[in-house]
């Protein structure tokens, strides 16, 4: 097992990823940006080192920094966490070659699997339903040829990278020709990789995603499923799983096959293979992130399986000593993405307890919540035994939720668990079209 780990993140993954290590009897480095001096992951780890400005670029994104703050603390491993540089195959590559262990797939499986169009084909291979379209685009002018041999509506797709960015739909020949350079645009100044790929719009479709873990001894376990369909421009704002969409029989055959392509496949980490389901009840699959989703937790705390101690274990070489049929797959658990709108020094914060609710945060009385990262500031996450009790569980522990300093979208998240569409189970990704 390692010895000391350099979590290369911040917020409140980089608190929850320290966290685990304690509890495993790991020394923790923080990372930290100047914007991020005082910040509660800095607190909490065992060590701590400055990286660069507020800039990601100059920090956070910034693998020579990161791998000579490995090495001058003598941290054994490296955790990414997710965004930055989770799914950089370079980086992992240059942890390797400086003889630090990479906490995910190995930089020669995740060049593979993390070019978005690369993939599709790979997951087809492995017997996968794969939503019909196209390898890397060289030009406005293939994706047109492409858009007609498909039919529209298509959808414009960054290869590198998630979080939404890069994403944009067309449903005309029109709208793609000013789509292209946008996206080429987007995807650059987010991964730094202005390829993209094209596809099918599968519409109306529910977004269901489905948990791995996988090791290196060729043991693969799916972890269930999470609807991920409350959306708006790409970006989730609030996952439960089981999907209501989903049957036991739909689910069983789902989480078979994705077992078996992931043994196929020859995958070794924590991932999730992302589906469309159509109203046919066929499940279309999209894409593979190659990390830890921010949602992980909604998983975790419906199976009682923490995933971050296990990314660890498996890249120290531990096999998976448990198969699907020892997982608890029963009750319902719901995650609300706690947001903030605005930046602030956080005055006062109040978080629920009580029997199987977690909040995942870096806030804490004090805490400067700066512009130059993602908006993400918490995870409010429920567990109980069926879905409508999980619905009433959210509701109050959303009104007991007190965050003073800056604006949040506390009052959104109540009003979409409120909504008799969610409460009803019968929802898609056009549930926040005209909210």
């Amino acid at each position: 097992m390692f010895s000391k780990i350099l979590i290369a993140n911040r917020g409140e993954i980089a608190v929850r990823v320290i966290r685990a290590c304690k509890e495993m009897g790991i020394r923790t480095v923080a990372v930290y940006s100047e914007a991020d001096r005082d910040a509660l992951h800095t607190a909490l780890a065992d060590e701590k080192i400055c990286i660069g400005p507020a800039a990601a670029a100059e920090s956070y994104l910034n693998a020579e920094r990161m791998i000579s703050a490995a090495l001058a603390t003598k941290a054994s491993a490296i955790h990414p966490g997710y965004g930055f540089l989770s799914e950089n195959a370079d980086f992992a590559s240059m942890c390797r070659k400086n003889g630090i262990a990479f906490i995910g797939p190995s930089a020669e499986e995740m060049d593979r699997l993390s070019d978005k169009a690369r993939i599709k084909q790979i997951a087809q291979e492995a017997g996968l339903n794969v939503i019909p379209g196209t390898d890397t685009l060289g030009s406005v002018e293939e994706a047109l040829e492409a858009a007609e041999r498909f039919g529209y509506p298509v959808m414009l797709k960054a290869r590198s990278g998630g979080g939404g960015r890069g994403i944009r739909p067309a449903y005309s020949a029109e709208e793609l020709r000013e789509a292209y350079p946008l996206s080429v645009a987007e995807s650059k100044a987010a991964f730094g990789d202005g390829g993209l790929y094209l596809e099918k719009c599968i519409t109306p479709a529910h977004h269901i995603e489905v948990q791995i873990l996988a090791d290196e001894h060729g043991n693969a376990v799916a972890l269930g499923e999470r609807d991920c369909s409350v959306q708006r421009h790409h970006q989730k704002l609030l996952e439960e799983s089981p999907s209501p969409s989903v049957t036991k029989a739909m689910r069983d055959k789902l989480l078979d096959s994705v077992e078996h392509a992931i043994r196929k496949i020859g995958y070794t980490g924590a991932g999730t293979l992302e589906f469309l389901l159509d109203n046919d009840g066929r499940f279309w699959f999209m894409e593979m992130n190659v990390r830890l989703q921010v949602e992980h937790g909604v998983t975790e705390i419906l199976t009682g399986v923490d995933l971050v101690k296990w990314q660890i274990r498996i890249a120290a070489g531990v096999p998976i000593p448990f198969s699907r049929s020892d997982i608890r797959l029963t009750g319902a658990a719901i995650e609300c993405r706690i947001n903030a709108l605005t930046p602030g020094m956080i005055k006062t914060i109040h978080v629920p307890g009580g029997p199987f609710v977690r909040f995942d945060t870096y806030l804490e009385p004090g805490t400067f919540v700066p512009p130059y990262y993602d908006s993400l500031i918490g995870k409010l996450i429920v567990f109980t035994a069926t879905r409508e009790e999980a619905i009433r569980k959210m509701k109050a522990y959303l009104c007991e939720l007190v965050i003073d300093g800056v604006k949040t979208n506390i009052e959104e998240e109540l009003s979409i668990i409120g909504d008799p569409r969610f409460e009803s189970g019968r929802y898609d990704t056009g549930f926040m079209e005209g909210r």
